[in-house]
């Protein structure tokens, strides 16, 4: 995010932080100052973060490729639109996923896949490419209507809101994730009906 400059107002309150004290007080965190006390406020505060960001609505996509023979596939909410000229989005992946690994490889790394945007009614479709230990992406979707993108040869399921495919410009490392900035190639359809699929607290839900 932007950080935007301070502007005057009545003083607020200070929240308080992980370990006791207030930011930018001066006062010593209480689990700093032992052994290892800085690595349990580190734990400390991520898990806060973890928490507020739980709180933030996301709307769920299914990101596929081809690899080979293999056809991969993951659910992810980290999906965000960069711009409309060209078309660029952007796609965070856990960087020990194998999606990740496909894309950050050094020899010959993943650059054409497609994004679905889901819709409601796809929750159970979310949760099978969420899922640990899941099967490939072609028996995960045998069941459901589905097409093969003529660009980027993945897996594209009917019945989302969108399906986009994209060709990667960049992959970035960042912390515990991997960026991938893509360009949109092409649109292999748009729905004019339907209510969005959304992440909120860890758990699916439809639009309200």
């Amino acid at each position: 995010m932007t950080e935007r400059p301070a502007t005057p107002g009545p003083r607020r309150e200070r929240a308080a932080v992980p370990g006791g004290g207030a930011p930018g007080d001066g006062a010593e965190p209480a689990s700093g100052s032992g052994p290892g006390g800085g690595a349990a406020a580190a734990g400390a505060l991520a898990a806060v973060v973890s928490g507020a960001l739980a709180a933030w609505a996301g709307a769920v996509t299914l990101v596929t490729l081809a690899d080979g023979r293999d056809d991969i596939g993951v659910t992810v909410s980290a999906f965000c639109p960069l711009s409309a000229d060209p078309p660029l989005v952007l796609v965070s992946l856990m960087s020990e996923s194998y999606p990740a690994e496909l894309f950050g490889r050094p020899e010959e790394p993943a650059s054409r896949f497609a994004v679905t945007l889901l819709s409601a009614g796809q929750r159970v479709l979310a949760g099978r490419f969420a899922a640990e230990g899941r099967p490939g992406a072609r028996l995960l979707l045998a069941s459901v209507p589905h097409q093969r993108g003529p660009g980027s040869a993945a897996l594209i399921p009917d019945g989302g809101l969108a399906a986009l495919e994209c060709e990667t410009q960049q992959v970035l490392p960042a912390g515990d994730h991997l960026l991938v900035m893509a360009r949109v190639t092409s649109v292999p359809y748009v729905s004019e009906t339907g209510e969005p699929l959304i992440r909120f607290r860890g758990r699916y839900t439809a639009r309200t």
